[in-house]
């Protein structure tokens, strides 16, 4: 047997039983919605959604496997002018009752990552709205460009001093000037 718990932003535990997978969907209100673009700087969240399944696993821990969607706009990294994008992810998230503890743990000790990296604390509730934001924020494109975009070169120097630039950053320019150099003493 299947419940679902639909057009939702959270989901109570004490609701769930260990012998049951459920389904469900997020359901942002439009505030919500424009509140999380604003934090993620987004010029427009679009269509979100976040829909899945919620399944035991094993005693006490909970996996959540979902399909992530949304079209964003973000500003051009370059221009600033609107660039569009929509966005599938798969999500998976481990919730589990025993999340392991370093709290006692000496200040410079060294810990290994544990080897399950969707593991999450289980909580009173699993708030969906949380795990769309973090699936959203980690598949958004870093460097935004819009369409025949492109960075001219940019000069900035003192007065009276030769401006660096990036042809004199290369690895050989260096020994260019030096050959030259050699090769007119009187420079």
């Amino acid at each position: 047997m299947t419940q679902d718990f639909n057009d939702i932003t959270t989901i109570p535990v004490s609701r769930l039983s260990a012998n049951q997978s459920y389904s469900f969907s997020l359901k942002l209100s439009d505030e919500a919605r424009t509140e999380m673009a604003k934090t993620l700087d987004l010029l427009a969240l679009k269509k979100p959604s976040l829909i899945g399944t919620l399944k035991p696993h094993g005693a006490d821990d909970w996996l959540l496997q979902a399909r992530l969607g949304a079209t964003v706009q973000q500003a051009c990294v370059i221009t600033l002018a609107p660039v569009s994008a929509r966005i599938e992810e798969s999500v998976e998230r481990l919730f589990v009752r025993i999340m392991p503890s370093f709290d006692d743990l000496e200040e410079d000790a060294e810990v290994e990552m544990p080897e399950d990296d969707r593991a999450e604390p289980l909580e009173n509730t699993i708030n969906l709205a949380d795990v769309f934001r973090e699936a959203l924020t980690l598949a958004l494109p870093p460097y935004p460009r819009a369409e025949g975009a492109s960075l001219e070169s940019a000069v900035f120097t003192e007065e009276g001093k030769a401006a660096l630039t990036d042809e004199d950053t290369k690895p050989f320019a260096g020994l260019a000037a030096l050959k030259a150099k050699l090769q007119d003493p009187e420079s």
